[in-house]
């Protein structure tokens, strides 16, 4: 199977009455594990990478690397690429372009009307190509790769039929107490995030998953939850893989046997989400 469609992949998970991880890689070794994650675990869901680890490659290399991937694994569940956390139009038009499946344009950090502009810009390049497109509103407290936010603003239930209908957003991504990185504690406000949830004309995201205890995620799927975001649980199993390797044998040089061991290490961490995201055998 080759990379799906957003919108495919949103009906999917609809249809399952499933709430889909989207798992941030940075290279090869985490596209394959992620890859093979959710091959094992028979579940659909979401690649993604954000504009800032763009750096060490570019988006034509991702989605070629992806797709070789997924070919290479024989995958049989439906998977998108996305986005993550796009910082300019020209990140998302490069993305496009290079044949990801599902945007996201994050323009939260600007005041409200500026916010509409450019998530409104980016949605009328990407509805061209069929694309769906997540937008944030409010502020998402924490560090996101080299990104930190001191800024804790809740989304404001009386924004969101005015901001989705203004934007054309197909997936919406709300700030209700959840957290970026691991160093901060979230406290999810389930009451604004049902106040959220009846308003909304379109599905909900939740970024920071990595920090969500896993029952909190399953209550929340019952507020149009569709995707949670997770990358630190991910980075951190594959970063420590290495470190263990240099702890064992400083003199350590075989990087092939350590790169299968960070993999290894993703694929457990990741099957693990899967499983307790939706409680999946």
């Amino acid at each position: 199977m080759q990379l799906v469609n957003g919108y495919t992949l949103m009906k999917y998970a609809q249809q399952h009455q499933l709430v889909l991880p989207a798992f941030n890689t940075t290279d090869y070794e985490m596209t394959l594990a992620i890859v093979q994650a959710f091959n094992k675990k028979q579940l659909g869901g979401y690649i993604q990478i954000s504009s800032h680890n763009l750096k060490f490659s570019n988006p034509q290399i991702i989605a070629d690397m992806t797709r070789s991937v997924m070919e290479r694994e024989e995958v049989q569940v439906p998977i998108s690429l996305h986005l993550d956390h796009g910082k300019s139009f020209a990140d998302v038009q490069a993305c496009i372009d290079a044949g990801f499946t599902s945007i996201m344009v994050d323009a939260s950090q600007l005041p409200y009307e500026e916010n509409i502009q450019e998530v409104r810009h980016a949605c009328e390049y990407a509805h061209f190509f069929g694309i769906p497109v997540e937008a944030e509103l409010g502020g998402i407290k924490g560090k996101e790769d080299d990104i930190v936010s001191d800024v804790n603003a809740k989304t404001h239930p009386e924004d969101v039929v005015h901001f989705v209908e203004a934007t054309h957003c197909d997936l919406l991504a709300v700030a209700v107490g959840n957290v970026h990185g691991l160093n901060l504690a979230p406290n999810l406000d389930f009451d604004l995030l049902h106040q959220i949830a009846q308003v909304s004309p379109v599905p909900l995201v939740l970024h920071g998953g990595s920090g969500i205890p896993f029952d909190q995620v399953r209550q929340a799927k019952k507020a149009q939850l569709l995707k949670v975001n997770y990358g630190s649980d991910l980075r951190q199993a594959y970063i420590q893989a290495f470190g263990q390797a240099y702890d064992a044998n400083h003199k350590e040089f075989n990087l092939v046997d350590v790169a299968q061991a960070g993999v290894d290490r993703v694929v457990q961490t990741a099957e693990n989400i899967i499983h307790e995201v939706n409680e999946v055998s």
